[in-house]
């Protein structure tokens, strides 16, 4: 008999094998050196391994851990600041985003990624100006990260609407060579952390750096990843600069390829979608954010209809409000349904395929996780059935698990979290940071951000600053 790791007994398992969702009945995982060494009929199991640990899941649903595949976790202490507002980057977020600090931004970090772990995010997908900072809290925590360093020539200040963004070639080198320590520094550590090139959008940066990034990372075997389309605001820059809609410019440089990964599309025509995937780059979804900052649904049925894979994103927590996939998986059906008047449109188990198997697929790593199978890492999340949300619990004419977990849970079920076999949340307790410091120091950082954003908020004069003098908020 083999002595291992860990056993987990399941009545109840998901795997997102196949084509489907990989149900299995009274089964076992058999975990070892962090990854799955076996996935049998619970008797099966017990003649083969003994293990270090054993959890009984009776009760619990046992389904791979949640991958969000776009995360700005820097502007958690941000939360609820820009949100119900038109030009929600330079009016709403701004007067906050040009007073935020380095501290302030590392707080955000360990406040977004506890949130996203607690709610069963077992890969964090962050992009930001303070990779090597989120690199560290990740390691620390223990979760996947899929981190992708900003680069940016434009500089940081609140434009006007319709002024043409100003470049600055200094500022570019800075991020670039920066994007080249990180990655030294912490790609493929500990197998759990990878880093992407993340040039912050065709509107950003001039077409000079956009090429040296491609051939860069190329050179070190990574992907990009950028926003791509992210609104009109970004067309209309794009349109002023090179008379030029994004990806049709970007096409005609043969920038798409299966190591790109485009955020948003928010703005993206279904013949533009078309050209992305026909060149194999894959797509993450935003659908809260984009929702509450454009009150529009981006062409991910289209981009799936053509053959592409799509993740889905929590984006930030400033325009979205919360770092949770489930969160993400409802809104994301719903929004379909209601754009294409179709209540089959984006069913609930092909919005769980873009949180787990697709999403990894998408990003990169579905040879990593995104699916309980033999050979890959241990990522895994138990969720409690022992809520309201998922009660009752019908198992014949149908399984009513996935609509339940879709469209009712919230993500406060996830009992236990594991990352490459290590468990980093056992019943609902946090074990590798303690959030009472967490929430400290966030509240610490906001109230100085607060302070000094006071003077530029009351002159901008934004929706949110109205609504504070007639007491809306």
């Amino acid at each position: 008999m083999q002595k291992i790791d860990m056993i987990i007994n399941a009545r109840h398992i998901y795997t997102l094998q196949g084509e489907g969702v990989g149900y299995l009945e009274n089964n076992s995982l058999a975990i070892d050196k962090g990854k799955i060494v076996a996935i049998e009929p619970i008797d099966e199991i017990k003649k083969e391994y003994t293990a270090e640990k054993t959890i009984d899941a009776e009760d619990k649903l046992v389904m791979p851990g949640l991958i969000d595949g776009h995360m700005h976790t820097t502007w958690c202490t941000l939360r609820g600041l820009a949100q119900d507002v038109g030009n929600w980057m330079m009016h709403g977020a701004g007067p906050f985003t040009t007073k935020s600090t380095d501290k302030s931004m590392i707080a955000g970090a360990k406040l977004g990624i506890a949130e996203a772990i607690l709610n069963g995010t077992t890969t964090i997908g962050d992009d930001g100006n303070l990779a090597e900072e989120v690199c560290n809290v990740v390691y620390k925590y223990g979760v996947r990260g899929n981190v992708s360093v900003r680069i940016r020539e434009a500089l940081e200040k609140v434009y006007e609407p319709g002024a043409l963004y100003e470049y600055s070639e200094d500022k570019g080198n800075q991020t670039l060579e920066k994007t080249l320590r990180v990655y030294d520094k912490w790609h493929n550590k500990d197998d759990r952390i990878k880093v992407l090139f993340g040039p912050q959008g065709a509107d950003f940066v001039s077409k000079e750096m956009l090429e040296k990034v491609k051939r860069l990372s190329k050179e070190r075997n990574t992907k990009i990843s950028m926003h791509l389309s992210q609104g009109s605001r970004e067309t209309k820059q794009m349109e002023m600069r090179y008379a030029s809609r994004t990806i049709p410019w970007l096409a005609r440089k043969n920038y798409f390829d299966e190591d790109f990964i485009g955020i948003h599309l928010t703005d993206a025509l279904p013949d533009e979608v078309k050209a992305v995937v026909d060149n194999g780059a894959s797509m993450v979804l935003c659908s809260g954010a984009i929702g509450i900052i454009d009150g529009i649904v981006p062409p991910a049925k289209i981009f799936q209809d053509v053959g592409g894979n799509v993740a889905l994103g929590s984006d930030q927590a400033n325009g979205n409000n919360c770092h949770n996939i489930f969160n993400e998986m409802k809104l994301t059906a719903l929004f379909n349904k209601i754009k294409y008047e179709d209540p089959e449109a984006m069913p609930c188990w092909k919005v769980l395929r873009m949180a787990t198997i697709e999403g990894a697929r998408a990003i990169g790593l579905g040879d990593i996780t995104g699916s309980l199978e033999v050979g890959k890492q241990a990522d895994i999340i138990l969720v409690d059935l022992n809520y309201p949300s998922l009660q009752p619990i019908y198992a014949k004419p149908m399984r009513n698990f996935i609509p339940n977990l879709v469209y009712s849970a919230t993500g406060r079920e996830v009992n236990t979290v594991i990352v490459a076999g290590k468990i980093i949340v056992e019943n609902k307790k946090p074990l590798t940071f303690d959030l009472k410091e967490v929430f400290a120091e966030a509240q610490e950082q906001a109230d100085i951000v607060g302070e000094a954003a006071s003077p530029q908020f009351w002159e901008v004069n934004g929706v949110n600053a109205i609504y504070m003098k007639e007491g809306k908020l």
